[in-house]
């Protein structure tokens, strides 16, 4: 049962089956095709829920090797991860739904009354949180994040027209936007390519369409404190001012800044969030920041320079590309 084959699209709704039914889906590892169920999920089990996106591909954040496809999974609306069963993970993560756990219906979407499974149905979800621990015996997790190359271990190739067909059949992205991540894959090929070419014949310098270039820092980038909390109103500040903080290698203290949050530059946001603790997906160890990050309302990865991946990232901000403004009058 695939999202393709029972023909969900953008906009369709899907009621989340029990928790009784979908773990008879699931493996003794609580997982459906190396996709693991996790309990942060169980709070959704009955509701009836919009689809979001079909997720029929993502982009690799842990090896970088591109586009990989999923099968049979969709993003609904409002279902992101809390955490609360990952150390308090705080990345917010939008969750993957295999097409088995849920039923599209009719009628609107409803918050409905959230089921409380009986315990004995969670023991299989929480033991499967956690990884073996790391030689010196730190805690290590597991979670969607962690197991996405196992669940989507093909390769989705650029030149695969076929991604780009069911996008648009699906609702994931109307047509313009879909040729606009064409010229933009198209665009940032030929600038890696032209790396290689003498300066003269490069397009600013062979940088990415967004045109991101690094910082001037070799050594420690600088840093800015201004105590943001959820609901204060703040304006990114321009993308040159942003690189000025940005080492030779394009981070400040270990945060990336990239191209699709340079398109959020001049924007107005309230905070959503401190983040504090990560998982880092490659290897399951929670980041302690030393300095928390910033998380904006409204403000997502919207896959644009990435073939149009749905998985919607929530991105990181430090304070000191951020201000303080006041209510608007």
């Amino acid at each position: 049962m695939g999202g393709l084959s029972l023909a969900l699209k953008v906009g369709d709704v899907v009621e989340v089956l029990s928790a009784e039914e979908i773990l008879a889906t699931l493996d003794e590892r609580g997982e459906l095709d190396s996709l693991p169920f996790m309990p942060e999920m169980l709070r959704f089990c009955g509701q009836r829920l919009t689809v979001h996106k079909v997720a029929n591909k993502l982009c690799d954040t842990m090896t970088r090797t591109g586009m990989r496809k999923m099968e049979d999974a969709v993003h609904l609306t409002g279902s992101r991860c809390d955490g609360s069963a990952h150390g308090g993970c705080q990345t917010a993560c939008l969750l993957y739904w295999k097409t088995a756990w849920v039923r599209k219906v009719d009628g609107p979407p409803t918050a409905g009354e959230r089921v409380r499974p009986e315990r004995p149905l969670l023991p299989i979800l929480e033991v499967n949180t956690r990884r073996e621990p790391a030689p010196d015996g730190e805690e290590r997790f597991r979670c969607q994040a962690t197991e996405l190359l196992r669940a989507a271990p093909e390769l989705l190739p650029f030149r695969d027209l076929g991604q780009y067909v069911t996008d648009i059949r699906v609702g994931n992205s109307g047509l313009w936007a879909t040729m606009r991540a064409l010229f933009f894959g198209l665009f940032n090929r030929y600038q890696r390519l032209s790396r290689r070419f003498p300066r003269a014949l490069r397009i600013r310098n062979g940088l990415a369409w967004g045109f991101v270039q690094a910082g001037p820092h070799t050594g420690a980038t600088p840093t800015g404190t201004i105590d943001l909390q959820p609901g204060e109103l703040v304006r990114i500040k321009s993308k040159d001012e942003i690189i000025a903080t940005l080492s030779t290698k394009g981070f400040n203290r270990g945060l990336g800044f990239e191209e699709d949050m340079a398109r959020s530059c001049g924007r107005v946001a309230r905070v959503t969030a401190r983040v504090e603790r990560c998982i880092e997906e490659s290897t399951g160890r929670m980041l302690e920041m030393k300095s928390p990050c910033i998380t904006l309302d409204d403000i997502i990865c919207e896959g644009m320079y990435k073939s149009n991946c749905p998985r919607a990232f929530i991105p990181f901000w430090r304070e000191i590309w951020l201000e303080r403004i006041g209510e608007p009058s």
